[in-house]
């Protein structure tokens, strides 16, 4: 047998109309070459493959198990049955920012140390905020109903590199949201655990990532609705113990008015004026937690129930509602109860001990339980915001080639795994990192991380929606009181962000201005990296064009053939194509080069791959089907007019290979002569890094139809 060299893309649309007319006409030394493949192609004994079989059924079953069984795409109801309608977009969005209750109040309390009554002005302050922030997400709701949060606002409204830096800024809150949320959920779960019991908080906060990471992997609605009982048990227990402390010392409530006039007095002629607004600054950016979360709607707003903009935005007033009334509440409850800092207990584990006193014991200690014990759990319910927000701010990025695309595929389960297992994995090592540095005091330690990325992502947004409003101002009749709102959450976010810049710089808001820095570098790397594959594929699409011309010169002078009549026993050569485009051609003419009249049937296989860019409603997978029976067809047309029998077949999935592999044995069982091709790019400087970055799936493929004794080549074409 003699060695068949694959042809390589030559430049020039002459020489690709010469490669067509080679193709059809010109005998090869290796026309004998497909009648030779017998047997297994890898020269392995049958008798390895029940066992690998018997390994990977365990493997489905034990997945199957954990995860769940694969979605089914044909179902028209399953995009209404994996949404989420406004209260459980409130459980699984609205937690992040609810359970910021549990660290923001209090890191704003215990920054003003002897200034305590000041706290109201925090608290007023903190509600204000709150308010403006989720009117401006609002807004934000409205004009991109399709979501993308931060990411898509900045690269839309502003520019695609400061869209890069809202999006790597989210995804740095995103990890935090977790690490945090987790943390602090074991401070609140061991504060009713005896103190000797703390040496097992961190390996407990450790299987909390692992065993949330595995649920996240099921899907997003099967892992909100699971929590709905212990984020309602919160809500009534912090608005019990709200409504109690306020009512049972409502008389004081005069003699702390005088208590906050003393205090302006006594630290104005101590500090001066701008000294006691430079405390009450501090205090309130280092409870800058607290508003973290809120753009986690705009951000997901693809998985919330049709219509979508009016699902989102009576999410958004839930949310505000909620987290408004709990924050102002506790830092008032902690005033009137003058609640210390007690080593091992939180301070909301104080306030409840306050609070309950006086109740039998048994009561008492039955509420102070549940509140904490919900406290804790909606801290974990919070983590999901990151599980849920930050694979989809992903996917996103890896859409438009900003990140790896294999970041926009989805499991069976419809899921973002990829992005889930990184986001698991990140938050890992940010838990081992913290507490290997400060393991007594977590928490202090991540919010300090947590607060400077998110306040990023809201400058920005907030930035390019003034920029809209001002630019659309002539078609846009309210458009100053639209600006208004946006300009006014500008000063407040830029306004944090620069604080907690100042303030805590030198406490480790480096390592997050550090780490953002290094995840924009990688961005634009990979940016760069798929332009310049962009350009090396230029010359194989010129293919198209001249196959085209190709196609309208035997159209002009009458020589189109008959198409042959299907022969089950014929050699059937089966491509796998991913659109009309230059490398399915190229596979197709090099085939028809390298084996002249060996095969008289040409089968045309194409799995449109549904990922997260196109996985937005029923429509846009109809849509999917559509494009790709149309791209797969126009194999069959070229085919048909130069006298060779042709058939498409198209499938939709999430994972091609397994797909392509169940349209090939179908295939295989119709035409027993079938035989395998596929094209594959190979770059002359590859590496690790970059092989990564592209699609390997032919090769998996080809160790499936291997496993069921099919013959499959994989032809390299050098770019």
């Amino acid at each position: 047998m003699r060695e068949t060299q694959i042809p390589q893309i030559e430049d020039g649309a002459n020489e690709v109309r010469q490669l067509i007319s080679r193709s059809f006409s010109r005998p090869s030394p290796t026309a004998n070459l497909a009648g030779n493949w017998k047997g297994d192609p890898l020269g392995q004994t049958g008798s390895t493959f029940p066992m690998r079989n018997c390994f990977m059924n365990v493997f489905r079953l034990a997945k199957d198990v954990v995860i769940g069984r694969a979605r089914n795409l044909s179902d028209k109801r399953i995009f209404h049955n994996m949404s989420l309608i406004a209260l459980l977009a409130w459980v699984g969005l609205g937690a992040d920012g609810l359970s910021s209750s549990c660290y923001g109040p209090e890191a704003a309390f215990l920054a003003l140390k002897g200034h305590t009554h000041l706290s109201l002005f925090v608290a007023a302050a903190s509600v204000l905020t709150i308010v403006v922030i989720c009117a401006s997400y609002s807004q934000i709701i409205e004009l991109f109903p399709t979501g993308g949060g931060g990411y898509l606002v900045a690269s839309k409204l502003l520019s695609p590199t400061l869209g890069v830096i809202s999006g790597c800024a989210l995804i740095g809150d995103y990890i935090l949201t977790i690490a945090i949320s987790i943390a602090s959920g074991a401070d609140a779960t061991f504060s009713l655990l005896p103190i000797e019991w703390q040496v097992w908080k961190f390996k407990f906060s450790i299987g909390i990532v692992v065993a949330l990471t595995l649920l996240n992997l099921r899907g997003v609605k099967e892992s909100v609705v699971l929590w709905v009982p212990v984020f309602f048990v919160f809500v009534l227990t912090y608005t019990f113990a709200i409504v109690w402390a306020v009512t049972a010392h409502f008389g004081d409530l005069p003699a702390i008015a005088h208590g906050v006039a003393d205090d302006v007095k006594s630290d104005s002629a101590a500090v001066g004026v701008f000294g006691m607004i430079a405390v009450l600054l501090r205090a309130y950016s280092l409870g800058a937690g607290t508003y973290t979360g809120i753009e986690a709607v705009s951000n997901g707003l693809n998985a919330l129930r049709e219509p979508r903009v009016q699902t989102g935005k009576r999410t958004m007033v839930y949310m505000g509602v909620s987290l408004a009334f709990v924050v102002g509440g506790l830092l008032l409850a902690y005033l009137l109860y003058h609640v210390e800092h007690v080593d091992g207990q939180t301070l909301n584990a104080v306030l409840f001990e306050k609070i309950t006193a006086a109740w039998p014991h048994s009561m008492s200690r039955g509420f102070v339980i549940a509140a904490m014990a919900s406290s804790g759990a909606l801290l974990f319910i919070a983590a999901q915001t990151g599980f849920f927000g930050g694979p989809r701010v992903l996917a996103n990025m890896a859409v438009d080639r900003w990140m790896p695309t294999r970041f926009a595929t989805l499991s069976d389960r419809l899921v973002t795994q990829n992005g889930v297992i990184l986001m698991g994995l990140a938050a890992l090592v940010v838990l081992l990192v913290v507490h290997a540095f400060s393991a007594r005091d977590m928490v202090s330690v991540l919010v300090v991380l947590y607060s400077i990325n998110v306040f990023i992502t809201f400058s920005l947004s907030q930035l390019g929606m003034v920029r809209h409003w001002w630019q659309e101002r002539a078609k846009t009749p309210n458009w100053k009181k639209k600006l208004c709102v946006n300009g006014f959450g500008l000063l407040l976010t830029s306004g944090i962000l620069i604080s907690l810049c100042a303030v805590k710089f030198f406490d480790g808001g480096w390592a997050t201005l550090f780490v953002t820095g290094l995840l924009v570098g990688v961005a634009f790397w990979v940016k760069h990296h798929y332009r310049q594959t962009q350009k090396k594929l230029y010359r194989l699409n010129e293919l198209v064009a001249a196959a085209l011309a190709d196609d309208a010169l035997v159209s002009s002078v009458e020589t189109i053939k008959s198409p042959a009549t299907c022969d089950h026993n014929a050699r059937t050569a089966v491509f796998l194509v991913n659109g009309f485009n230059g490398l399915g051609l190229h596979t197709l003419l090099a085939v028809v080069r390298m084996f002249p009249k060996v095969y008289q049937n040409f089968i045309f296989v194409q799995v449109g791959v549904l990922d997260a860019g196109n996985f937005k409603g029923a429509a846009e997978v109809d849509n999917l089907r559509e494009h790709s029976r149309i791209a797969v067809e126009r194999y069959v047309t070229y085919m048909s007019r130069r006298g060779f029998y042709s058939e498409a077949h198209v499938a939709l999935g999430t994972d091609i290979a397994d797909e392509a592999a169940k349209e090939c044995n179908l295939i295989a069982e119709k035409f027993p002569q079938a035989q395998f091709f596929a094209g594959q790019l190979v770059f002359k400087d590859e590496s690790l890094i970059t092989r990564w970055l592209h699609n390997h799936t032919v090769f998996e493929l080809q160790r499936r139809l291997y496993q069921n004794g099919r013959a499959m080549l994989i032809l390299p074409i050098q770019v």
